[in-house]
């Protein structure tokens, strides 16, 4: 991708390990939210074609594959306030341009709320977001440590 072909939503990137090694429809959550575990065990009960995989923004993928503006913040900026999609293409989408791409790739009418999502203006979407982003520990509980999958589930999930 060059930079000509960027948009607001996609963040151009230069990655740690090479562009053929880089996993790609990979949601990246807050391991330790509450509110993005639940979106998380959303998400993997209607991905019908288990396509999707996950990584923590605290774990080593996310430290790899992340561009430099996303990587995993210093201990004294701990914030992981944004999930963010690694499409198949390798584009990087934050906040609520990430959810509604995850939700175009769940198909169905998940699709269908994506696109309503979409129409949306994406300063209003994101506003909505930040405030959830910025109580989702209050209102959704923080957990000690990232999120295990199960044995079933351990394929989809990065490290």
């Amino acid at each position: 991708m060059n930079s000509a072909t960027t948009s607001s939503d996609s963040i151009e990137h230069a990655a740690a390990i090479s562009e053929a090694d880089r996993p790609t429809n990979v949601l990246f959550f807050d391991g330790v939210c509450g509110l993005c575990n639940r979106s998380v065990d959303f998400v993997l009960s209607r991905d019908r074609r288990g396509t999707i995989r996950f990584a923590p923004l605290q774990g080593e993928t996310a430290k790899q594959v992340l561009s430099s503006e996303f990587r995993v913040p210093s201990a004294k900026t701990q914030s992981f306030d944004t999930i963010i999609w690694l499409d198949s293409s390798s584009r990087e989408f934050v906040r609520s341009a990430a959810a509604v791409r995850v939700l175009w790739r769940l198909g169905g009418v998940w699709s269908l709320i994506g696109w309503l999502l979409w129409l949306i203006p994406r300063p209003l979407r994101d506003v909505g977001y930040r405030l959830v982003a910025a109580n989702r520990y209050r209102w959704f509980g923080k957990k000690e440590t990232c999120r295990l999958p199960s044995p079933a589930e351990r394929e989809r999930f990065l490290p």
